[in-house]
């Protein structure tokens, strides 16, 4: 959805930058998510100048969290979490061109400084990518680059889809378009599922159980049996005693695994 002035944007320990108080709606179809996009381009912000009939004086992100709950391998739910992020930018602009004044030369002013600020901080993910771990990426200079943080150097896949103008006039938007194109193709992200904290923490005691339970099995890692008189090796008394605390672990681990299970139902 556009985002109109007042909101603030704030950021949060866990989840990163967001926008106060913005209003997130439910869908469950194409249909509806169209719907969405559709209301949200009704309300963005555009304006005539020379260079174009409704230009957008404004970015646009549309947002789309997706949640999917699935079976497991032994056939629990788990829930794992995705957010789509499709952004518009409005165009770089000189005012020469577009004869903007007033209002729309403000306007044209604030996007010139936000897509500038877009590109130092692909720049600097481009420069990090090749080796330099030094550089500071310069997110916190622009509310756009905040909120594309995690779609452009974090936990994702980035598409970056450059519009180019065919006419001689534009050479100049033309090649600063393609540079910052350029630039983009060299950052390099990794893209991992999105596990809910529940579901990793059953899933890591699981793993843990299965490894108990083998120590178990082999009697404690498959430790030598021997007397206590200088033989190097453990006692049968002392091996069920280990058998005794890993079996305590095991059930621990089951306990705190059901805890958990039901507190993640009732949620």
């Amino acid at each position: 959805m556009g985002i109109k002035g007042g909101l603030k944007v704030r950021q949060d320990p866990k989840k990163g930058f967001y926008v106060e108080q913005m209003t997130s709606k439910q869908v469950n179809s194409y249909e509806e998510i169209d719907s969405k996009i559709n209301e949200g381009t009704r309300n963005r912000t555009v304006a005539s100048t020379n260079m174009n009939a409704t230009s957008s004086r404004a970015h646009t992100i549309i947002g789309i969290n997706f949640t999917q709950k699935c079976p497991n391998d032994v056939g629990e739910s788990m829930t794992r979490t995705a957010v789509v992020n499709l952004v518009d930018l409005a165009g770089s602009e000189r005012a020469d061109s577009t004869g903007a004044t007033g209002d729309r030369l403000k306007e044209g002013s604030a996007i010139n400084k936000s897509l500038s600020t877009l590109g130092n901080v692909i720049k600097a993910l481009a420069d990090q990518s090749t080796g330099n771990k030094k550089v500071v990426v310069p997110y916190r200079d622009s509310t756009l680059t905040k909120l594309l943080q995690n779609a452009l150097g974090g936990n994702s896949k980035t598409i970056m889809i450059a519009a180019l103008s065919p006419a001689d006039i534009n050479y100049e938007e033309t090649l600063s378009t393609l540079r910052f194109a350029d630039r983009a193709k060299a950052i390099k992200t990794i893209a991992t599922v999105n596990e809910s904290p529940t579901d990793k923490l059953i899933r890591e005691l699981r793993e843990e159980n299965a490894k108990l339970m083998e120590m178990i099995k082999s009697g404690g890692m498959s430790l030598p049996i021997g007397g206590s008189g200088g033989g190097g090796g453990y006692t049968a008394d002392e091996v069920e005693e280990m058998k005794r605390q890993l079996q305590e672990q095991l059930n621990q681990n089951q306990s705190e695994m059901e805890q958990m299970k039901k507190s993640w139902q009732q949620n």
